[in-house]
């Protein structure tokens, strides 16, 4: 179960819990009266047409006896309760036993078809699945993605079961009324009503939060229950919420529907994801790097490194470009490159739109299968002595200390064969190098898209970047072999 005291998924054991339930009616002013769609009188008939599909989880996990050593309350030496303490925790950890976790699912096949959470049947030995007129059913794992926190089970009904069905989440508006259905606190199905408050929301759930937000109040045990609009499509999974004390305070996130779809579609055709690649690392454009690369707004995203041999190598693409648009939409920010590649067909050949230099580019890309990424093995040179050059003033100004990459310097920093370019030896703190965080052991490789291969270049570079007139450069800096564009304000230096 993943939990914090900011962000709570909603799953959680069986408690005995009395809840006040309230629905809020409020009234917002339309935007545009042509579409707008008003509060409804009573939510009672969607609820009653809907509820059928919804079913309650419940799942069980083995707990085996815990043989680790318990550390014992902190008591004074002597204490008779010391032995007590101890005799309590003997008992406990030397006997296995079951722990019971709630959520909800939603119907998406009369057959038998179920979404819920992944995180609701993470780990569990035996999932039941209760439907909404009392019956219980054993149920299996059809398929299930981490990433997007979503699962699909299967049940063998003996009559077709009522499903609902996914909408359009992208024509959700902030403002629209939603209402969810979901299993709190193991109380059984519960209608709650509210507004979708923000769209796009990143909660550092996974690699591609792009959560709707609502105010529909959402407990523990609501998690892979369905977020309905008016019309009684399916327009998101809810999933978390924020919550300090680990009950609603009014902010919940719902997996959106376009991307649920996806990812069920592909667990219910084999039970494995699938997803698109393209072989790069990105990072997001803040106003900072935006003005170091003359551009006039910081959406898109950098590429910071290139896979060799990778799809966007293969297409061209360059470290330093910042890409626009994918497939004839406009990319957003850093966050939205990575799921409209993933959602793409597998050996699709598409258009990037690309930022270089100045200059605008298209670029054809054929996407690949995404595989796991390989692990980076660091370099074993021997222990050698680091030679530290001369520090120019430049660089002294900026808060550097700077090597040449040579054996000392690649066994100190356990910089591997291939690593080229500038080595960081120290940093003055309250310094421009140290507000960016840079540390010993990063390695500066270019600055404004030019290699560098000694402190001597690189301050070369700044005297020809400072005397253009440019007040902010971009390092591209390996740390541990991941790829980073830092901004640095060559104005700051004094």
């Amino acid at each position: 179960m993943r939990f914090s005291s900011v962000f709570a998924v909603l799953r959680g054991r069986a408690e005995c819990v009395a809840a006040a339930l309230m629905l809020f009616g409020l009234t917002a002013l339309p935007i545009d009266q042509a579409v707008a769609r008003g509060a409804p009188d009573s939510f009672a008939d969607l609820a009653g047409q809907w509820l059928p599909s919804v079913v309650n989880i419940a799942t069980t996990q083995k707990i085996a006896a815990n043989t680790a050593d318990t550390n014992l309350p902190d008591l004074p030496p002597g204490s008779p309760l010391k032995d007590l303490f101890k005799d309590f925790l003997d008992k406990d950890k030397a006997l296995p036993h079951h722990v019971t976790s709630l959520g909800t699912g939603f119907i998406v096949d009369a057959s038998g078809l179920i979404v819920t959470n992944n995180h609701v049947i993470d780990g569990a030995d035996a999932i039941t699945v209760t439907l909404n007129d009392g019956t219980s059913l054993p149920a299996t794992l059809v398929g299930r993605d981490d990433k997007t926190d979503l699962a699909l089970i299967r049940v063998k009904p003996k009559a077709p079961l009522p499903a609902a069905h996914f909408g359009d989440s992208d024509r959700a508006r902030i403002g629209d009324w939603v209402m969810a259905i979901g299993n709190p606190f193991g109380l059984g199905s519960s209608v709650t009503a509210g507004i979708v408050s923000a769209r796009n929301r990143d909660i550092a759930a996974g690699p591609y939060d792009d959560f709707i937000q609502t105010d529909a109040p959402i407990n523990r045990g609501n998690s892979g229950g369905p977020l309905f609009d008016m019309q009684g499509n399916v327009i998101g999974v809810t999933s978390a919420i924020f919550s300090p004390s680990g009950g609603s305070v009014g902010v919940g996130f719902a997996i959106p529907a376009n991307m649920a779809r996806h990812v069920v579609d592909q667990l219910r055709n084999g039970g494995q994801i699938k997803r698109g690649w393209m072989g790069v690392r990105i990072q997001e454009v803040t106003p900072d790097i935006a003005e170091g690369l003359g551009i006039p707004s910081s959406s898109g995203a950098l590429v910071a490194d290139v896979t060799a041999n990778g799809p966007a190598a293969k297409a061209g693409v360059e470290n330093g470009d910042v890409i626009t648009g994918f497939d004839g939409k406009p990319v957003a920010d850093s966050r939205a490159l990575p799921r409209m590649v993933a959602e793409t067909n597998i050996g699709q050949v598409t258009s990037i739109d690309v930022f270089r230099k100045g200059r605008k580019l298209i670029l054809p890309v054929t996407i690949a299968k995404m595989e796991e990424e390989p692990a980076l093995v660091a370099s074993a040179a021997a222990s050698q002595d680091l030679a530290v050059s001369k520090i120019s003033p430049k660089l002294a100004g900026l808060g550097f200390a700077l090597a040449p990459i040579d054996s000392g310097a690649r066994s100190k920093y356990r910089l591997g064969i291939d690593v080229q370019g500038v080595v960081v030896t120290g940093v003055t703190p309250d310094s421009p190098a140290g507000e960016k965080d840079f540390r010993p052991g990063d390695v500066i490789v270019e600055i404004q898209n030019e290699h560098v291969s000694s402190p001597d270049d690189l301050s070369r570079q700044l005297d020809m970047q400072s005397k253009s007139g440019r007040k902010v450069v971009l390092l591209l800096v390996n740390r541990e072999g991941n790829f980073t564009y830092v901004p640095l304000r060559l104005a700051e230096a004094g």
